[in-house]
């Protein structure tokens, strides 16, 4: 059972990501990633929330394999991603995480991001969803639509300062040009993961992006299957055909021989189960 308290006559801003829910779905999305905490609108249950996310519900690049057109719709979101039970890149995860936020209370500002890491020269602006989201009066950078290592819990918007999450360093810088920029700690140096404005964004300021991802010769989203998910212990990933298991001490590789042994994978180490 959950503890929900939920006003259901909760209105939402135009041009936000609208979905005309019941206590019912949100009580099943709170299932789907397993989420029992409370719902005060605290920072910690936002932190609980998305970590609860990234534990539960892989990023994934399967349907665009498969030629199937992504929506960017919240309804068809909700669908893929709670009824159905399968994951997405962050113009889905995101778009459905942050309305998810919304309809709990938190005030949430959809941004765009410049992704850099494992870049060699400049990417493009518009590839990355990511939010920004205030709780008890601080705001927060939340990301549950990546596949690499990011924070599991919301990131403070406070310059300079280091944010340790387990063994996993983290801050935000300023740069003149990029506004935001996320950093990790690699070896001892500082290096980018990405970097944002604040100019907020619409549903539709993201549609050109994601077909962009779908449908470009120069998109790594249309090539082979890409699939990650944290665990409590590291995280499962899929590059191709191999799938990673990464633990705090060692990695273990298994490549299945068939297309049943592949399609058993996907629901053991990312409960994916293909139709």
């Amino acid at each position: 059972m959950f503890c929900l308290n939920i006003v259901t006559s909760i209105s939402l801003k135009e041009g936000v990501f609208p979905l005309t829910h019941t206590n019912s779905q949100i009580e099943k999305y709170l299932e789907r990633i397993g989420f029992h905490g409370s719902l005060d609108g605290s920072a910690k249950s936002l932190a609980d929330l998305q970590e609860c996310h990234l534990h539960t519900v892989p990023y994934e690049n399967l349907d665009i394999l498969a030629g199937r057109a992504l929506s960017l719709d919240p309804q068809d979101l909700y669908q893929k991603i709670v009824i159905r039970q399968r994951g997405g890149y962050c113009f889905e995860t995101n778009a459905l995480f942050g309305w998810l936020l919304r309809e709990l209370g938190y005030t949430v500002t959809d941004l765009v991001a410049r992704f850099w890491r494992d870049e060699t020269n400049v990417p493009p602006k518009r590839r990355h969803h990511v939010l920004k989201v205030e709780a008890e009066g601080a705001h927060y950078l939340c990301d549950v639509g990546v596949g690499g290592i990011v924070p599991r819990r919301p990131i403070s918007f406070i310059e300079g300062l280091v944010q340790q999450q387990g063994d996993e360093n983290y801050r935000l810088e300023r740069d003149p040009y990029d506004g935001w920029v996320l950093c990790e700690q690699k070896h001892k140096a500082w290096q980018r993961i990405y970097s944002f404005t604040e100019e907020p964004q619409l549903p539709k300021d993201y549609l050109f992006a994601s077909f962009w991802c779908e449908k470009a010769p120069d998109s790594v989203f249309n090539k082979s299957p890409i699939v990650a998910i944290r665990t409590p212990e590291g995280r499962h990933t899929l590059a191709d055909k191999e799938f990673r298991i990464f633990s705090a001490t060692d990695v273990k590789t298994y490549t299945p021989q068939t297309d049943e042994a592949y399609k058993e994978a996907l629901l053991t180490y990312f409960g994916i189960r293909l139709s």
